[in-house]
């Protein structure tokens, strides 16, 4: 177990210090004097985005020659073809095609460093937000009880000792998929030097705007022990530029929450503190209204997605790429057929991206039946025809070397769909 004098003068001094751009002399020198294993470079790091609300799959990668399809959405189907009303849709493989917002994934798709999983899904059909996401991120979706996170369990099932900063969530509160008694931690933004943490060694659950908030706050001794000169140290950090992180190979990162979150975690994983799981969020999937085609709510959230990615895998580079693997999620897909305001309604599959050098990209996974109604789930939505869980226990397994599917995902015995390389 990590000391809690050596988490706060090696870890979090180490981690807070990134966006500055490099870490000050005299901090290094206080955070090497105290490090908490040797070595803790060159960690195999799985980042996950959950898409919150839905995000349509149809429209994102399209079947585009499924004529059901077309004449479901008389004013939301787009084509692949060249003469098409609006921008056409990028032809993946003669089936899908990639919504025109989505350009940015085209190249790493032809390269094989992208997949995408369509038809994915949970088997429980329920339509409500709240309780897909939270069966999506306990990972075991006909059991509400269940205390931890996926995430947590795939954390507590690694075999080796750890840095403080092993799972970070780059969002403003603890995920569900972090929940659990594994430590992982949540940071707000790391310019504001906003963290919460949860399941470290004395179960804690503190929030403050700086460590000196944080220090004057707490009454347990937990981070007494480290001495004044330690929040003296942070307290100077703070008055420096915390915005001049320079990503690699002239990247610019959208300027959004997500872009922010994913230029954050990539400062994490080239700063060698020990990330081995990074969680961020993107939201605005819920098209009930306005949909649109090639403009519009889908496509901005579109773009913004695919340019963030696309930013974060380029700033990694190619010293960072094979340690990598991103994986995106959301709980459900939308109707087959559009509704009466242009939108989509709550559907039950979508398709998901993953994203490495380890991933058999260039690829659309998974089993999709033409759109007739008698292949529909109740008549109206695409069915689900692979476990998000075969997708995830995947993906863990092969990249984090994780071999415990039953603790994982509690309950589960299906079987991989061949994702990654073998």
């Amino acid at each position: 177990m990590v000391s809690r004098r050596g988490f706060l003068k090696s870890g979090g001094l180490a981690a807070f210090g990134i966006s500055v751009g490099g870490v000050p002399t005299f901090i290094a020198r206080a955070a090497n004097n105290t490090k908490l294993f040797s070595p803790y470079k060159k960690n195999k790091v799985l980042v996950c985005i959950f898409q919150r609300g839905a995000m349509d799959g149809l429209m994102a990668v399209t079947p585009f020659t499924d004529q059901y399809l077309q004449a479901a959405r008389p004013t939301l189907f787009m084509s692949a073809a060249k003469d098409a009303k609006t921008t056409p849709l990028i032809d993946l493989d003669g089936r899908f095609g990639l919504h025109p917002g989505m350009k940015a994934f085209e190249q790493l798709f032809r390269d094989k460093k992208l997949a995408i999983v369509h038809g994915i899904g949970s088997p429980n059909n329920t339509r409500s937000h709240f309780d897909a996401q939270d069966y999506m991120e306990s990972g075991t979706p006909f059991d509400k009880g269940t205390g931890s996170g996926w995430l947590n369990r795939a954390i507590g099932l690694m075999g080796h000792d750890a840095t403080p900063f092993r799972a970070v969530s780059l969002t403003s509160s603890m995920p569900r998929s972090f929940y659990g008694d594994n430590q992982t931690v949540s940071i707000s933004n790391l310019q504001d030097f906003a963290i919460q943490m949860k399941g470290n060694p004395l179960g804690a659950n503190m929030a403050a705007k700086s460590f000196e908030d944080l220090y004057d706050q707490t009454s347990s001794g937990l981070l007494k022990e480290t001495g004044k000169e330690s929040f003296d140290a942070v307290k100077m950090l703070e008055k420096l530029d915390t915005k001049n992180y320079r990503p690699s190979n002239n990247v610019v990162y959208p300027a959004s929450a997500l872009g922010n979150a994913l230029k954050q975690i990539a400062q994490l994983i080239k700063m060698d503190v020990g990330m081995e799981v990074g969680f961020a969020e993107s939201g605005g999937w819920d098209t009930h209204f306005n949909q649109g085609t090639e403009l519009g709510v889908f496509a901005r959230n579109s773009m913004d997605l695919s340019n963030c990615i696309t930013a974060f895998w380029n700033d990694l580079g190619t010293a960072y790429q094979d340690d990598v693997t991103l994986m995106t999620m959301t709980e459900f897909g939308r109707t087959v057929k559009q509704n009466g305001t242009g939108g989509t309604d709550h559907g039950r599959a979508s398709c998901n991206f993953i994203l490495g050098n380890d991933v058999s990209g260039g690829i659309v996974h998974g089993n999709v039946k033409s759109l007739a109604i008698e292949n529909l789930e109740d008549g109206r939505d695409l069915a689900v025809s692979t476990d998000f869980r075969s997708v995830f226990c995947e993906v863990a397994d092969r990249h984090l070397k994780i071999n415990n599917d039953q603790v994982l995902f509690p309950g589960w015995k299906g079987d991989r769909i061949g994702v990654m390389k073998s």
